[in-house]
C-alpha cells in the first residue's frame, strides 16, 4: 500500500511538471493570473488592506502604538527607545524597540523591532528549527556604505515631541511625536514625508495558537452565534494558508509589519520596479484608470506579463521616489519577504470655497511585509540627483562593466551547435553587421547538467570560443541555480554531500522541479557554498570555458515549476536557520552575487570585470551586473512597455537594464523588429532574444530594407559607445541614471514629470524618443526648454518649449541634440567594439543659443580594475568665445602616467560643429597651437542649422590642447 500511494504521488508530481512544461514551451499562452495571488488571497495584504479600511471608517481613529517618553536616549546621532503597542481592552502591551538614526549622509534611519521575538522568547510551531528573531541581515546583502551617524545631528525632547535637526546645515528636521506614534519628516520647515500620518502601523506580535473548542449546544438549542472578528484581525491566515495545492506551515503565525507614508504636496511618485506600467506610479484603490490591487513586490518567474498591471514580475527594488516642482524625497523600505504598496492620490482644497482653485496634491502610500523589520531609510533631496546618490551610497552604485557589454548581445534559445554559433558570427561580420556578444541558452549543456557541453552538438567549444576571440567578441553561457538530481552527475553529489542546497521544512535537502527535471537549488546565503560556487568556474574544473565566456543568471527568483506561485514554498529553510518567506526577494541577488564572485579571477593573477546578467533582482544588485525585462511578447504593446520600465530601473539605482528586442514570445513581423532594434539602440542592455519556438531573426535574416535599417541603427550604438561609456562611468560614481526622465533633468517642468516615452541620454544632450507605435510616421516630442534642438542626422533646428512634431518614416529615428553640448564618437564602422579600442574620436560641438558647448568623454581598458589605481582618461571639454579646449578633470593614481603613454597615439580624426555662427563663412583654417587645420563651412539651408568641420586636427584625445576658430 505504502509503495502504490508513492507511486500516485510520484505520477501526480510528473503531471504537474508535464503541465507546467507546455504552458512554458507554447508562445501562445500569455501569463496564467489563477497561478499568482491578487491580495485577497495574501493573508497578511488582505489583512493589512483591511486594517487600513478600519481606521479610514473609525471616526476619530488613534493607532495603538505610541512611545514611552521614558524609554528614550540620545547618543551620537541615535535616538533609541521603546513604542508600546496596546493589544487588549485592559491596556496590555507589548514593546517594539526603535531606533532612528541621522546619517552623515543626510538620510534618516528608523528601524522597529520585536522585543519578545528578538529575544527568543517565543514558541514555534511544528517542533521548528528556524530561527525565531525577526529577519535582521537584509543590510548585509543591500547596504555596503553611507551608515556613518551624523557628528552635527542634535536632539531636542519635549513631553510629547521630540525635534532633531540634522542634514545639510541642519536644513533636515525629524518631529517625532509619541502618541500616537508619527514622524513628520521636514526640509526647510515643509513637512516632505510623514510616518504613521493615517494610523497604519501595524506589526503583528507574537501571540500563542490557542485552539478553541467548539461551544456546547444543548439539544434543542440553536447554536451560538460565532464571535464576530474585528477587521484586520482575521485569523483565517494566522496559522496557515493554502495556495495551489501548497501548504504554507508558518511555524512562527502572524509576523507581519505595515505602515502607511505619506508625501504631502507630492502628486508623482517613482520607483518601486519591477511592473509593466508607466513611470509614473498609479493609484491602487480602484477607480478610472487606477489599479485595484497594491503594487507586489514578490519576485517570480512570469512569463507573457501583461501591460499597466500592478502584478509582481521577477525583481523588487523597494525603492520610490516623490516628486514635486523643484523637489524630490525618497525612502527605501529594507525588507526582503513578499512586500504590497498601495497609492492613494487625493487633491485636497485649501478651503471649502476655493472649489478646487489652488488645491494641491498629497500621495498616500501605504507599505506591507510579510515578515521581518519596519526598517525604512529617508532621503530629503532636494533634487533627484540628491536622491539617487545617497541611496547609492548605501547600496552601491553600478559597476562599471566591461565596455563590450554595452555593445550589442546577439542571443536566442538556443543556437544549436558550437558550428551554429560559428555560422551566425561569420555571417554576421559578412553583412558587416557589428555585434559583440553571442549567447547560449541551456540547450548547449549535456542533458541540462550545467558545466557541462552537449557531446554531440557542442563538440569543440574550446574552437567555438577562439574564433569569437579573434573577432574580440564574447560567449555568454546560462547557468541557472536549479541543479540537477542525477546520479553521476558531480556538481549535484558535491552539492549533497557537502550540504549547500537550501532545506525543505522538515530540514532535508529541498526537491523541485525545473528545466532539468527534479533540481536541487544552490544556498547562496551560505558562505561555503558560495565559495565552493566560485571554484566550479575555474578553467581546469570547467572545461572548455576561457576568458572571453561570461555568464547569465536566469530562474534564479527561484523559479521551481510544481512550486507555489511556480517558486519555493515559503517555509523552506536557507542557512543560518532563516526562513524562505524572510529572504525570497533577496535570493536571486545572492546568487548572482555567487556568480560574479566566480568570475572575478577564473585564473590566478587574471582577474577581470565580470559581466553576469540577471533575471532577479534586490537593491544592491546593481553593484552585480545587468538584468533585463523577462518574457516580454513580439507586440507594439511590450516594445512601448519597455522604456517606461528601463527608467524605473534607473532613477531605482539599477540602471544598467534592457528588454529583449524583438520580444522573447512570437514572432514580430518586420517592421515591429526593425522599431525595436531603433528602440533597442537606446537600452543601456541591448540585447535581441527569442524563444526557442520562434523563426530564426537574426537581423541579415530580415531582407533589405531592413537589414539595412537595423544595421544603421546597430551602428549608431556604436558610434557613440564613447558617450554611453561615459555615462555609464558617472553612473558607478554618483547613481546618476544612464537613460534620464524629464522630471529628473527638468524638476521645475510640471508638463513633463510624467513623460515616459522619451529621455535624455547621459549628459549628452541627446533627446531620443524612439518610435513604438505600429504605423507611426511620426511623433511628437516634447522639449523642455527654449534652448535650440537639432536633428541628430539632418540638423534640422527645432526651438520653443512644448510639442514639436518630427517626420519618422522607418529608416528614421527621432532623436534631437540640444544646444551646448559635445558628444564624443568614434565614426569607423568595425565588427566589434573590442576592434574599435584604438579607432580615433569624432567630437561633436552642439552650439547652443549662447554660442557655447561642454562635455565630457570617460575611457580606460575596458576590461581590468585598473582603473581604481588611475589608469583612465576623463577629459572635459568646453568651447567658449570662439576657443575648444580639453581639459583634465581626472584624479592621478599609481598606473595613470602608464596609461596615458599607452594610448598616447589615440587622437581626434574630426570635430563637427553643429549651428556654425556664420561669421564663419569664408573660414578656411582654424588654429592649433602653432599649426592648423582645414576647415569646411556649410551655410544653413532652409530650416538645416549651419555647421562646420575640422579634419584631421592631429590632437592627442588625452591631452590638453586649444583649437581657436
Amino acid at each position: 500500500m505504502p509503495h502504490s500511494l508513492a507511486l500516485s504521488s510520484r505520477w501526480t508530481n510528473i503531471l504537474v511538471i508535464i503541465s507546467a512544461l507546455c504552458c512554458l514551451f507554447s508562445p501562445a499562452i500569455s501569463v496564467k493570473h489563477e497561478n499568482f495571488k491578487t491580495c485577497d488571497q495574501s493573508g497578511f495584504c488582505k489583512r493589512n488592506r483591511a486594517y487600513a479600511d478600519t481606521a479610514a471608517g473609525t471616526n476619530n481613529w488613534e493607532a495603538p502604538y505610541r512611545i514611552a517618553p521614558e524609554s528614550l536616549s540620545w547618543k551620537n546621532g541615535q535616538l533609541q527607545g521603546s513604542i508600546l503597542k496596546t493589544i487588549s481592552a485592559n491596556g496590555e502591551t507589548v514593546r517594539l524597540p526603535i531606533t532612528i538614526s541621522f546619517l552623515e549622509s543626510g538620510s534618516a534611519r528608523v528601524v522597529i523591532d520585536e522585543e519578545k521575538r528578538q529575544k527568543g522568547e517565543i514558541e514555534l510551531r511544528h517542533d521548528s528549527k528556524i530561527r525565531k528573531e525577526r529577519y535582521n541581515e537584509a543590510e548585509s546583502w543591500a547596504i555596503v556604505g553611507g551608515l556613518d551617524l551624523s557628528k552635527t545631528a542634535t536632539e531636542d525632547r519635549g513631553s510629547a515631541k521630540s525635534h532633531v535637526k540634522y542634514g545639510p546645515d541642519g536644513k533636515f528636521e525629524a518631529v517625532i511625536t509619541y502618541a500616537p506614534f508619527g514622524i513628520d519628516f521636514k526640509r526647510d520647515d515643509a513637512t516632505q514625508v510623514r510616518f504613521n500620518d493615517r494610523g497604519l502601523l501595524n506589526l503583528e506580535h507574537w501571540r500563542q495558537k490557542l485552539d478553541k473548542p467548539a461551544p456546547e449546544t444543548k439539544e434543542g438549542e440553536e447554536p451560538s452565534p460565532t464571535p464576530e472578528v474585528l477587521a484586520g484581525e482575521d485569523e483565517s491566515t494566522w496559522w496557515d494558508e493554502t495556495f495551489g495545492g501548497n501548504t504554507d506551515s508558518k511555524p512562527r503565525g502572524p509576523e507581519s509589519v505595515g505602515l502607511d507614508i505619506t508625501f504631502p504636496g507630492y502628486e508623482h511618485v517613482f520607483g518601486i520596479p519591477e511592473h509593466a506600467g508607466s513611470l509614473s506610479l498609479k493609484a491602487t484603490r480602484g477607480g478610472d484608470g487606477n489599479h485595484n490591487d497594491p503594487y507586489r513586490l514578490y519576485n517570480a518567474d512570469v512569463f507573457e506579463y501583461i501591460m499597466d498591471s500592478s502584478m509582481t514580475l521577477y525583481g523588487s527594488i523597494p525603492f520610490m521616489q516623490a516628486h514635486k516642482k523643484d523637489s524630490t524625497v525618497g525612502v527605501f523600505w529594507l525588507n526582503a519577504a513578499e512586500t504590497w504598496i498601495d497609492v492613494i492620490k487625493e487633491k485636497e482644497a485649501h478651503n471649502p470655497l476655493s472649489l478646487g482653485i489652488g488645491s494641491k496634491f498629497e500621495t498616500k502610500t501605504h507599505w506591507f511585509s510579510e515578515s521581518g523589520l519596519i526598517d525604512v531609510f529617508v532621503f530629503l533631496g532636494p533634487t533627484a540627483k540628491d536622491v539617487t546618490k545617497v541611496y547609492g551610497e548605501l547600496t552601491g552604485y553600478t559597476a562599471l562593466p566591461q565596455e563590450f557589454a554595452i555593445a550589442y548581445h546577439q542571443c536566442r534559445w538556443n543556437y544549436n551547435s558550437d558550428e551554429d554559433v560559428k555560422d551566425v558570427d561569420r555571417k554576421m561580420s559578412k553583412h558587416n553587421i557589428p555585434y559583440d556578444v553571442i549567447w547560449l541558452d541551456i540547450e548547449y549543456t549535456d542533458d541540462k547538467q550545467y558545466f557541462t557541453w552537449d557531446p554531440l552538438s557542442f563538440t569543440n567549444p574550446t574552437g567555438m570560443l577562439e574564433q569569437l576571440d579573434k573577432s574580440e567578441r564574447k560567449l555568454v553561457a546560462i547557468i541557472d541555480p536549479h541543479i540537477k538530481n542525477k546520479d553521476g552527475y558531480h556538481v549535484v553529489e558535491e552539492l549533497k554531500k557537502k550540504d549547500l542546497a537550501v532545506h525543505d521544512k522538515g530540514d532535508g535537502i529541498y526537491e523541485g522541479w525545473c528545466w532539468p527535471g527534479s533540481s536541487h537549488w544552490v544556498d547562496c546565503f551560505n558562505p561555503a557554498a558560495i565559495k565552493w560556487w566560485i571554484g566550479l568556474f575555474k578553467y581546469d574544473y570547467f572545461k572548455g570555458s576561457a576568458s572571453n565566456l561570461f555568464i547569465w543568471n536566469d530562474m534564479n527568483e527561484p523559479s521551481v515549476f510544481n512550486g507555489p506561485e511556480t517558486t519555493m514554498p515559503k517555509d523552506n529553510i536557507h542557512h543560518g536557520g532563516w526562513e524562505h518567506r524572510d529572504v525570497h526577494n533577496i535570493n536571486g541577488m545572492t546568487f548572482h552575487n555567487a556568480t560574479y564572485q566566480a568570475l572575478l579571477e577564473r585564473k590566478k593573477g587574471e582577474i577581470r570585470r565580470p559581466f553576469v546578467l540577471t533575471r532577479s533582482f534586490y537593491s544592491g544588485s546593481q553593484r552585480l551586473g545587468a538584468m533585463w525585462t523577462g518574457d516580454n511578447q513580439a507586440s507594439w504593446e511590450h516594445l512601448a512597455a519597455g522604456f517606461p520600465m528601463i527608467l524605473n530601473n534607473g532613477i531605482a539605482g539599477f540602471p544598467f537594464a534592457g528588454a529583449d528586442v524583438g520580444g522573447f514570445f512570437g514572432n514580430p513581423e518586420k517592421d515591429l523588429l526593425t522599431r525595436w532594434y531603433q528602440a533597442g539602440a537606446f537600452y543601456p542592455f541591448f540585447r535581441g532574444h527569442a524563444h526557442i519556438d520562434t523563426r530564426r531573426r537574426e537581423p541579415y535574416l530580415a531582407g533589405e530594407p531592413y537589414t539595412g535599417i537595423i544595421t544603421q541603427a546597430l551602428r549608431l550604438r556604436y558610434s557613440l559607445l564613447p558617450a554611453w561609456y561615459t555615462a555609464f562611468h558617472e553612473a558607478s560614481v554618483d547613481g546618476t541614471p544612464i537613460i534620464r526622465p524629464h522630471y529628473f533633468q527638468y524638476p521645475s517642468d510640471e508638463a513633463g514629470f510624467a513623460i515616459d516615452d522619451q529621455f535624455f541620454v547621459g549628459g549628452t544632450g541627446l533627446l531620443a524618443k524612439p518610435v513604438v507605435t505600429e504605423k507611426a510616421e511620426s511623433v511628437d516630442i516634447y522639449l523642455p526648454d527654449d534652448e535650440q534642438y537639432y536633428d541628430y542626422f539632418t540638423f534640422e533646428k527645432y526651438s520653443g518649449r512644448g510639442k514639436h512634431n518630427i517626420v519618422a518614416p522607418l529608416e528614421k529615428i527621432p532623436l534631437l541634440m540640444q544646444g551646448g553640448h559635445i558628444i564624443p564618437r568614434k565614426d569607423r564602422p568595425r565588427r566589434s567594439s573590442g576592434l574599435m579600442k584604438w579607432d580615433p574620436y569624432t567630437l561633436v560641438l552642439v552650439l547652443g543659443k549662447s554660442g557655447q558647448a561642454k562635455g565630457e568623454l570617460y575611457f580606460d581598458d575596458g576590461e581590468t580594475f585598473d582603473y581604481q589605481q588611475g589608469a583612465y582618461v576623463h577629459r572635459e571639454f568646453e568651447f567658449r568665445d570662439g576657443v575648444l579646449g580639453s581639459s583634465d578633470i581626472g584624479v592621478k593614481g599609481k598606473l595613470t602616467e602608464k596609461y596615458l603613454k599607452s594610448v598616447k597615439s589615440v587622437g581626434v580624426e574630426k570635430i563637427l560643429i553643429v549651428g556654425a555662427p556664420k561669421s564663419w563663412e569664408g573660414k578656411s583654417s582654424a588654429k592649433i597651437g602653432g599649426g592648423e587645420a582645414g576647415l569646411e563651412f556649410h551655410p544653413d539651408e532652409g530650416d538645416k542649422a549651419a555647421w562646420a568641420v575640422v579634419r584631421a586636427p592631429n590632437v592627442a584625445i588625452g591631452e590638453d590642447w586649444k583649437i581657436e576658430f
